[in-house]
């Protein structure tokens, strides 16, 4: 499995010596953020495509220009600059403009992130009761619940504490953990990496974070799960070259953030497991996610089961609004006892996948991210309520997989396949 991804990718890479994919996507992200800046009908989406279109725009010239002079060079360095004016620039821009007023520049991942923030400072817990849910007016209860793991309310405290200003916007904090995650990720690839510069496949790990429009948009608008897999990407390239203290802290804050992180620590538990690892890894794996649940948990622990637990599952006060068309979205609305059937199906591919880890578990960081790559996947479009946006993470696990290949994962692989 690990060598056809990697030769999959080596193939495309091949094709223009990689510009000719390059093309492909900053041309059809281009084109992308045109339709969203005309179409959308959620207007922080639309102020991202009226600034995103003339980054990807300029990618695209600029691999034009590659093309005609055959040079290859600076393509992680436009990778990231494509990132910095496709995602950092409008996230800026709509934080200004929110601070100055206007209302339509954040999503609402934003508002709830912020209002546990100002609950977890005040109160000592980032979750509303049941009974206090249902004391709000019908129409602000979708906003009172923070359907997130307590680690996230981190992420509102600056505005919490400091007022309504544009650096204390949640996704401006959002960005900084992912930047600093995903630089130190791609640092560690380079260094595990054979050979001089940017390997293509670090390259394409780059582009799936910092250019697809699917992540430039949620960092830019809502944000709330880009450090999250940023951190996981982290972890799996710090397991990759052997770190294997730094990659338990890093997949535990993941998952003090959101619950979408474990199905990684799980993987990277068994990985973790099989490379005799574990007594490294475990205690900051499962130490910070268990660390941010005593507050949350002595204050009132009811709180945290209705929203974290209760809410995501569909028996909150309101119904969640994550309802992307995807086969469990369809069969849960649409067949006789189909919610049902989709949770029987979820736990069919959690039996396979656990089966999966305990007989084979992963030797590599690339094995344990296509195993969290096709996993979430599966998950995701079995879902009864989810969203197009989760999609993030299984093209990032997956893309990244073949990058995540070092001498030590395969000075690993090869000791206990001899």
């Amino acid at each position: 499995m690990t060598n056809r991804a990697g030769r999959l990718l080596q193939r495309i890479d091949r094709a223009g010596d990689g510009l000719t994919a390059d093309l492909i996507l900053y041309a059809i992200s281009a084109a992308f953020a045109l339709v969203t800046a005309l179409t959308s009908t959620l207007l922080p989406h639309r102020a991202w495509g009226a600034i995103a279109v003339w980054a990807y725009a300029a990618a695209t010239l600029v691999v034009v220009v590659q093309l005609v002079t055959r040079s290859t060079a600076g393509r992680a360095a436009l990778a990231w600059t494509t990132g910095a004016f496709a995602a950092l620039l409008p996230l800026v821009v709509e934080a200004v403009q929110r601070a100055g007023g206007r209302t339509d520049r954040a999503q609402e991942e934003v508002l709830v992130v912020e209002n546990m923030g100002d609950r977890l400072l005040h109160h000592g817990t980032p979750y509303l009761s049941r009974d206090a849910i249902a004391a709000l007016p019908l129409d602000d209860r979708l906003m009172g619940y923070s359907p997130y793991q307590p680690g996230m309310a981190v992420f509102g405290l600056p505005r919490a504490a400091f007022g309504d200003f544009w650096w204390t916007d949640a996704r401006v904090w959002f960005a900084a953990v992912t930047v600093a995650a995903l630089i130190i990720a791609v640092r560690l690839l380079q260094k595990g990496s054979p050979g001089a510069g940017t390997s293509p496949l670090v390259v394409r790990a780059i582009q799936a974070v910092a250019v697809l429009p699917i992540c430039a948009l949620t960092l830019a608008t809502g944000g709330d799960d880009l450090p999250v897999l940023a951190l996981c990407l982290l972890a799996l390239a710090l397991a990759a070259t052997g770190r294997w203290g730094w990659a338990g802290v890093a997949i535990g804050a993941a998952a003090a953030g959101k619950l979408f992180a474990f199905p990684v620590l799980v993987v990277l538990a068994a990985f973790a497991i099989a490379s005799g690892k574990w007594r490294s890894f475990l205690p900051g794996a499962l130490g910070l996610p268990i660390l941010v649940l005593i507050p949350p948990f002595l204050v009132d622990a009811g709180a945290f089961v209705e929203n974290v637990l209760r809410f995501p599952l569909g028996h909150g006060l309101v119904t969640s609004p994550a309802q992307s068309p995807f086969p469990g979205y369809l069969i849960a609305h649409h067949l006789p006892d189909g919610h049902f059937i989709t949770m029987a199906l979820l736990a069919a591919v959690a039996v396979v996948i656990g089966v999966r880890l305990v007989r084979r578990p992963p030797r590599t960081a690339t094995t344990a991210a296509l195993i969290c790559g096709w996993g979430m996947l599966a998950a995701i479009l079995l879902l009864p309520t989810t969203r197009f946006g989760y999609l993030l993470y299984p093209i990032a696990f997956l893309i990244w997989a073949p990058a995540l290949t070092s001498d030590i994962s395969h000075r690993a692989f090869s000791k206990h396949t001899a």
